[in-house]
């Protein structure tokens, strides 16, 4: 029996979404209060999307992401990439909305991880041959990431039968409708050879790329 019980889940957002990222914030920290971590550990993670749609700022919200913070005994987390989580060593992450949104949607364990990676990697080649350049979308990571199996253990708990804090976050996913008619592989990575030109222009402007 895992912590969260899958099936229970709703949709709660896309991806992105301060409603989705509390929702994966809120499971994250449920999975490690029962974790019995030791009292001393110290840890964060935190994911920021750049580039993303508007409509996913609203009310003033001035980044796009979550974070989970284990710090003092204390197990938080929440919308945002705030400093202190920053602060402490970790998992974080900065990448290009339209880069993982998604195929954050989509099931796997271990086997679908790596299906995925290879997708993503074929993607980006594809765009820098169309482009000329080198990782015309790539950002810079805040620090060196950091995920030892005191957290890694519970979070990705149950990752081979559809539970994991991975397939809980795209249990929780609506889908986006800019990647609607977009081809894409088993693990929902968009087909860039595979787009019309209108459709490559308009992934092309999703990622924020200055032509």
């Amino acid at each position: 029996m895992y912590i969260i019980d899958i099936s229970s889940l709703k949709k709660e957002g896309e991806f992105g979404s301060k409603e989705w990222g509390e929702a994966c914030a809120a499971a994250a920290v449920k999975i490690l209060k029962a974790a019995d971590l030791p009292a001393d550990f110290e840890w964060a993670f935190t994911e920021r999307y750049t580039h993303p749609p508007d409509r996913l700022m609203k009310g003033g919200r001035t980044q796009c992401g979550y974070y989970i913070m284990v710090r003092n005994g204390e197990i938080t987390g929440g919308d945002g990439e705030p400093e202190e989580a920053l602060a402490i060593r970790g998992f974080h992450i900065r990448a290009r909305w339209a880069a993982l949104c998604n195929q954050s949607g989509a099931f796997y364990g271990a086997e679908g991880k790596l299906k995925r990676g290879d997708g993503e990697v074929v993607m980006r080649e594809v765009i820098e041959r169309y482009l000329g350049r080198e990782d015309p979308y790539g950002e810079v990571q805040p620090s060196e990431r950091y995920f030892p199996e005191t957290v890694r253990g519970p979070l990705m708990a149950g990752s081979e039968k559809g539970n994991g804090l991975h397939n809980i976050a795209a249990s929780m996913q609506i889908s986006s409708p800019e990647f609607a008619d977009f081809p894409v592989t088993e693990m929902l990575v968009p087909i860039f050879d595979e787009m019309s030109e209108e459709q490559k222009k308009s992934f092309i402007k999703l990622l924020g790329i200055d032509i």
